[in-house]
């Protein structure tokens, strides 16, 4: 099973993971820079930790960090404004194009995973498989007892 997500791996990052990555890191500078508001810095760092997961994302998965709160939701408002929207259309139409061939289609399905995600990202952590259960439970099933 591991040497089959490093192969879709290595084949999305040829064929779609490194320009999506691309486009979120722009996203990332813009908001770091051009906005230059200390409120656009989470959107920056969430826009980067979008990037890393568009290069890689099969074997991993996005769960709800239990931690976030109301900020992330009007984070996520302001977000969906001047980047998520715009990020999601080019995504969903980059996964319909992916999907017009059979091989293409785990490709396209992992495309609108990350335009879904690009609409709110906040208070999302991106976590391996193994570990989506316990991340989503804030952890508590790894924390020893003592």
């Amino acid at each position: 099973m591991e040497i089959l997500r490093v192969i879709l791996n290595v084949i999305w990052l040829i064929v779609a993971g490194i320009g999506c990555a691309i486009g979120y890191v722009i996203t990332g500078i813009i908001m770091f820079i051009l906005f230059f508001l200390i409120v656009t810095i989470p959107f920056g760092i969430a826009s980067f930790r979008l990037a890393g997961y568009a290069l890689w994302p099969f074997g991993r998965t996005v769960v709800r960090d239990p931690e976030a709160g109301a900020a992330s939701v009007i984070g996520n408002i302001i977000w969906f404004i001047f980047a998520g929207l715009w990020l999601a259309i080019g995504q969903a139409i980059a996964g319909v194009v992916l999907c017009i061939t059979i091989i293409g289609i785990p490709f396209g399905i992992a495309m609108f995973k990350l335009a879904r995600l690009s609409i709110n990202p906040l208070g999302k952590m991106v976590v391996p498989l193994e570990y989506a259960d316990a991340a989503q439970n804030g952890w508590q099933r790894y924390v020893p007892v003592q």
